[in-house]
């Protein structure tokens, strides 16, 4: 059976990959995600990011499927991009209260014997319920890791997962950044056989 590779160091995404059974290798594609002067719609952008790390990490290894992501919160028009510093998590989900959100992930894989290819994108709609003041200091005085998720917010976490008032679309998308009944299809197409 031929090895996946994960084109990625998430390990909110090697944990999920994980908890399925299924057995990986992962490596950094190194690729810098840069926003300007790429693609105007999310669904672009996401594909094209998950092309490049997938074929990047492709070009390294000369066996297996590499599966390559790239995800991206998409409101009012912009991408939503990882917040530098506690303010601008603050005003993030300020912004974010009571409004929706759609979550975007590009899923690109290869074979890297024979250049075979497959790519996907999943969107996920999140409707946030209001979240007032003292809720965002709160979540912000508890977790330091905020700047580490493109929402401004862990969508996982025990207190900031309340934020969310519901979603249509892929759970797993939006909480780990990956779509993996999506994945799992795909892969499945390319020849892999899950367990």
């Amino acid at each position: 059976m031929k090895k996946i590779i994960l084109a990625t160091t998430s390990p909110y995404r090697q944990e999920l990959f994980r908890s399925i059974g299924i057995d990986f290798e992962a490596m950094d594609s190194e690729i810098e995600e840069k926003f300007e002067g790429r693609p105007d719609s999310p669904e672009e952008l996401v594909q094209e990011l998950a092309r490049q790390k997938a074929q990047v990490v492709a070009e390294k290894v000369n066996e297996g499927i590499v599966v390559g992501f790239d995800s991206v919160g998409w409101f009012d028009g912009k991408i939503l991009e990882k917040p530098k510093s506690k303010k601008d998590a603050e005003k993030r989900l300020k912004n974010l209260s009571g409004k929706s959100f759609q979550f975007y992930t590009g899923i690109f894989l290869v074979d890297a014997e024979n250049g075979r290819t497959m790519k996907s994108v999943v969107k996920t709609d999140v409707n946030m319920r209001d979240i007032d003041e003292k809720e965002i200091e709160k979540y912000l005085s508890q977790d330091d890791k905020f700047s580490t998720y493109a929402l401004g917010f862990d969508p996982l976490g025990h207190y900031s997962a309340t934020f969310v008032k519901n979603i249509s679309g892929s759970y797993n998308n939006l909480t780990r950044g990956i779509p993996i009944e999506c994945v799992v299809e795909m892969l499945k197409k390319m020849g892999i056989e899950i367990k």
